[in-house]
């Protein structure tokens, strides 16, 4: 059994500090099964009980896994003075203490990101040496050539200051103002597929990420919506992928 003191539980959640949650349940504003439960030392099981603030039932988890569809115009942080940020986007229901972006898309980059409070989590799935896939739509202002499809896949060298890991990239679209390309990266370096299209004199006008390692980005999500990962997508994001760049 998962049980933990009701005070706990609830400010584990993100929305309340301990005192505010022990004014919460003194005052009668917290259920547990239905039922109001006035001390703060009750103890309730994660697994069995259904807890209330309010009328609101939280969905009681050690950590927070959540997908955003992140729009243009927002930085991948989670606090700015000066701009929105991802984490400001997340609604006051779903928010947690400590929840930070895993990973990074650039402020005019959009598409899937994770957010999460499981700092353990984020690097399993970040880390070049787990081979997690990241899976883009590239637009750039010219033709993607066989040239740059090919040094793709053996590795770009960047301005002469790296060389990238062998990609993926393909070429789906041939439109006036520029092709569109799917990118597959196992590595994520600054500005990476930016600079790697830039190494051949193209720029890359939008970019779109769709999907990392089987977990695709849920069309159903509006940019800037979130809601939280199903254990299915927990388990797909943590399935390693191989894909081969030799053919």
């Amino acid at each position: 059994m998962n049980k933990q003191r009701l005070d706990k539980t609830v400010s584990s959640q993100g929305l309340w500090s301990r005192k505010d949650a022990k004014n919460l349940i003194r005052k009668g504003f917290v259920a547990v099964n239905g039922n109001v439960v006035r001390q703060a030392d009750a103890y309730v099981d994660w697994d069995r009980d259904i807890v209330a603030v309010n009328g609101q039932i939280l969905q009681l988890q050690q950590h927070c896994y959540l997908m955003l569809n992140k729009p243009k115009g927002v930085v991948s942080a989670t606090e700015d003075p000066q701009q929105t940020t991802v984490v400001d986007l997340v609604p006051d229901e779903l928010k947690r203490k400590g929840l930070f972006p895993a990973g990074r898309l650039d402020k005019d980059t959009t598409g899937l990101l994770i957010l999460t409070d499981d700092g353990d989590f984020a690097h399993d799935i970040l880390s070049p040496k787990k081979h997690v896939q990241k899976v883009y739509l590239a637009k750039v202002n010219g033709k993607i050539t066989e040239e740059i499809v090919e040094a793709f896949r053996t590795g770009v060298n960047v301005h002469n200051e790296y060389t990238t890991l062998p990609s993926r990239l393909t070429v789906i679209a041939e439109e006036e103002d520029g092709d569109v390309g799917q990118v597959i990266l196992r590595e994520g370096m600054y500005h990476q597929i930016k600079r790697m299209f830039l190494s051949f004199g193209l720029k890359v006008t939008e970019l779109h990420r769709i999907r990392m390692g089987k977990l695709e980005l849920d069309p159903k999500l509006e940019p800037g919506q979130c809601r939280p990962l199903t254990e299915e997508e927990l388990a797909l994001l943590r399935t390693r992928e191989e894909i081969s760049f030799e053919d």
